[in-house]
């Protein structure tokens, strides 16, 4: 049995009477408690719900800045990071230098040679190539060495970033955009992406106004919206606030978009771009492009995004998904090295309570499915790791379904190692090269100090619901809420005692599950309901195995439409079955 979520009191009900109970309860599980705050989370408006810029701790100060140099014709450089909020805030910024006739570069580091931030190397090149004015998008706050050699340097230096900053303090830049890293920061809304802080810095900019301002037709900054969309939804930053506006309004864009690479991609992923979801953003649209940094080179993608060539827009694409193939093939080969060496130790049943191992030839960006899927078929926290093309040693980790919150786990382990960061469930870390002949051992050291801790996701359930329930009238009653997200998640259904009349493996390596759900009396049954698991083994563990026609088992699971199949039935996407 799935439990519910508790029932709201009297007075939270009251608040929001104008809703029907479950949509007041889905409201509230989103942190909405009033009429005012209801209308705004479900009917998104660019008008009444984008900030002023202008509120952001320096961002008079950078947009006056930048508009001077677009003026002067000063030479700027854009350095973004190579994920997908770092390379469409690039584009960003890009496409709209080039609409102000600027003179301009987009610099994005190479993963595996240079690594995450702004380095020392790569100021040094542009400085020495005349430029004056760094922008960085998703990077930098922690950056401050490369930050004060630009300064000594002549360069002066706008930071927009996101994350955190370091226990040293903020970089010495001339203005910083960043609304997490100063604690008197005057910004109503913190949980913007790199990308939509550099989305911020063009509204301002095109309020200050510069030299050719009045030849950029007013609203245009809207059609940037399907980058600074893209870049909200992949990186996984709460759909809330402003964040939900500029996914809703990003994916609006992004349904009309005349970008050809972007055109082009939807097409290689098989994607429907005039009916684009959040769902396909993150699970095909981002994973391509992330694919070009860790397989490749993270210029396909950004120039993929930005060329106006037909042509090349379609090489670049088919090039993306071939990478976006090889990194999945990686990546399962991964998997395989690390099943194979933990074979002979689950035999002798001695398999630590925390997994460590890795090879200097795994690239750390493939890591994580991989960590992922062992964390969950054997219960417990999982550390891989491989090496950068700068010989660093960094890796991914997962907590798996136990009760393991990974970061404390790292904090525990103390000066193991050199960086860490990441949440419950999962992480990221670099470490001294010699640190790994002894690694597992000093994190099953450390599990050993942290007290028992609890479920860090008790799985609850919005709803209790019958198969024959599951309609296309609940479905469009729910796509108030999409865009989904972090903070924002779909609704999640039980169905308790549920009968399976079919089970079905498929996919290359027959990876994904499909069942047929019963409906109706089994004397007098209706059309069943479809429910699937992508990466069914990862996903819901050993749940899925052994699993027959006949049984009856509890599920639970979200409510979606399929949209491959002719009609686009409803079907259940399964969460956990039990």
């Amino acid at each position: 049995m799935f439990p519910l979520h508790e029932k709201l009191d009297d007075q939270t009900r009251e608040a929001l009477s104008a809703y029907d109970d479950f949509t007041a309860a889905l409201l509230v599980r989103r942190g909405i408690t009033t009429q005012k705050e209801a209308e705004a989370f479900l009917a998104p408006s660019y008008d009444e719900h984008i900030h002023d810029p202008m509120l952001m701790l320096d961002m008079s100060k950078a947009a006056k800045r930048l508009a001077a140099a677009i003026s002067s014709k000063e030479k700027i450089a854009v350095w973004s990071d190579y994920d997908c909020d770092g390379i469409p805030g690039g584009v960003v910024l890009h496409d709209f230098l080039k609409k102000a006739n600027a003179d301009f570069t987009n610099y994005i580091p190479h993963r595996h040679n240079e690594g995450y931030g702004v380095n020392i190397p790569g100021i040094e090149k542009l400085a020495k190539e005349g430029y004056t004015l760094v922008i960085t998008v998703d990077s930098g706050i922690t950056d401050s060495e490369a930050v004060a050699r630009a300064n000594e340097l002549g360069m002066e230096v706008i930071v927009t970033d996101h994350h955190l900053p370091s226990n040293e303090g903020l970089p010495p830049a001339f203005a910083i955009l960043n609304p997490n890293a100063r604690p008197e920061e005057t910004y109503p809304y913190l949980g913007l992406c790199g990308g939509g802080v550099a989305w911020k810095l063009v509204c301002a900019t095109l309020a200050v106004g510069f030299v050719g301002r009045e030849e950029i037709p007013a609203g245009w900054e809207k059609w940037l919206l399907d980058m600074a969309g893209l870049s909200t939804i992949a990186d996984m930053v709460p759909l809330t606030g402003e964040n939900r506006v500029i996914a809703a309004y990003g994916l609006k864009v992004m349904r009309k978009s005349p970008r050809l690479g972007f055109q082009k991609l939807c097409k290689v992923a098989r994607v429907n771009q005039a009916k684009i979801t959040e769902d396909d953003v993150g699970f095909m649209i981002a994973p391509r492009v992330n694919a070009a940094s860790r397989m490749g080179d993270p210029l396909d993608a950004f120039t993929l995004f930005t060329t106006t060539d037909e042509s090349e827009a379609d090489l670049l694409a088919k090039k993306l998904e071939s990478i976006n193939r090889s990194r999945r093939a990686s990546g399962a080969a991964i998997t395989r090295a690390v099943h194979d060496r933990l074979f002979d130790r689950k035999m002798a049943g001695e398999v630590p309570s925390v997994i460590a191992m890795g090879d200097p030839d795994w690239r750390p960006g493939l890591l994580g499915l991989a960590a992922n899927s062992i964390a969950e078929e054997y219960g417990r926290p999982v550390f891989l790791w491989g090496k950068e093309g700068n010989d660093t040693i960094k890796g991914s980790c997962r907590g798996g379904p136990g009760k393991v919150h990974v970061v404390e786990l790292m904090q525990a382990a103390g000066s193991t190692f050199l960086e860490f960061g990441g949440h419950a469930a999962s992480g990221g870390y670099s470490v001294a090269p010699d640190a790994v002949f002894d690694f597992e051992e000093r994190l099953v050291a450390a599990l050993a100090t942290l007290p028992a801790q609890k479920d860090i996701d008790e799985v609850r359930a919005d709803m209790h619901l019958t198969p024959e329930a599951a309609t296309g009238t609940l479905l469009r009653s729910l796509e108030q809420f999409a865009p989904f997200g972090m903070k924002n998640t779909k609704p999640s259904f039980a169905m308790h005692d549920v009968r399976i009349e079919r089970v079905a493996w498929f996919g290359k390596s027959e990876e994904h599950l499909r069942l047929s759900i019963g409906r109706g009396h089994e004397e007098f049954p209706e059309t069943p309901i479809e429910a699937i698991a992508f990466f069914a083994k990862r996903e819901l563990g050993r749940a899925c195995e052994g699993l027959e026609a006949g049984m009856r088992r509890s599920i639970l699971a979200h409510l979606e439409r399929d949209t491959f199949s002719k009609g686009q039935p409803i079907r259940l996407r399964l969460i956990s079955i039990r």
